[in-house]
């Protein structure tokens, strides 16, 4: 069955990238609030099929391998950094395709039925990050065994402390989610990015998410997040930019309690 399945698989991936960027499934979307791309396939039963066993079997193989396509059209879309995409680094690296393809021929059925009428129906996830198995993993290349350290803040403010995570407020500016965001200040100062950060922690937890409001999908940033709004985002929307007097105060309230080192922090869209 895994031989199958490989076989499938590389039939995909011959098949998406004669397409290319063109094409797009209406079932699969990547959650960015929780960071995992999750799709639903779905295989007609065979009228050639010489029982119920062997019509709901392949109908079955079936809904798995447009699972399959859904999932490599969703990854190649993600946006990595702000200019390049899962597809571009996939063109330019074999090293990289093999890992995405493994990626998704290892990813996990959550829920699978019969559909009434004639046909099976099955539900696939994948992460984003979350180890060895995520596309992280292939497309993060771990940086200098030193890492940048956060800025100092541009003034002294008194610190109130406390904070359990940052919020920025990207609504109305048409942000893009990427991977691997910066957030930068209105001087073009850059103060959270990539390299700032742990490897491992970002290949494990990402180094955000994002949601459309303030009442959910923001626990990453805790019960008591500092919460600031953006002034305008840059590199193809897909960098949120927020003024010196903001980006001081999160240089200095995370010197307090470390919650960029933690990567505990969402961006509202």
């Amino acid at each position: 069955m895994k031989m199958i399945y490989a076989k499938v698989l590389a039939m995909i991936f011959t098949i998406v990238a004669f397409i290319g960027s063109n094409v797009s499934s209406a079932f699969a979307e990547v959650n960015w609030e929780t960071n995992v791309i999750e799709v639903t396939g779905v295989g007609a039963y065979a009228p050639q099929a010489r029982n119920a066993f062997q019509a709901r079997a392949l109908a079955k193989r079936a809904a798995i391998a447009d699972a399959y396509r859904q999932l490599l059209e969703a990854v190649q879309g993600v946006n990595v950094t702000a200019e390049t995409t899962v597809r571009d680094m996939i063109t330019e690296s074999d090293v990289i395709k093999t890992h995405v393809e493994g990626c998704v021929r290892g990813a996990q059925i959550v829920s699978e039925r019969e559909i009434s009428g004639g046909g099976y129906e099955v539900t696939m996830k994948m992460p984003l990050f979350g180890g060895n198995n995520s596309i992280a993993r292939g497309v993060m290349p771990e940086p200098p065994q030193i890492r940048e350290h956060f800025p100092e803040p541009r003034n002294t403010i008194s610190v109130r402390g406390g904070y359990t995570g940052l919020i920025v407020d990207c609504r109305g500016l048409g942000l893009k989610p990427v991977m691997s965001p910066v957030i930068k200040n209105d001087r073009g100062q850059s103060i959270y990015g990539y390299k700032n950060l742990d490897y491992d922690m970002v290949i494990a937890k990402g180094m955000a998410s994002y949601s459309y409001n303030l009442n959910s999908g923001v626990d990453r940033a805790g019960s008591n997040p500092l919460i600031v709004k953006a002034v305008a985002v840059e590199n193809h929307n897909g960098y949120p930019v927020v003024s010196v007097e903001d980006s001081n105060k999160i240089l200095s309230e995370n010197n307090s309690t470390h919650f960029l080192e933690a990567t505990n922090v969402v961006f509202i869209r």
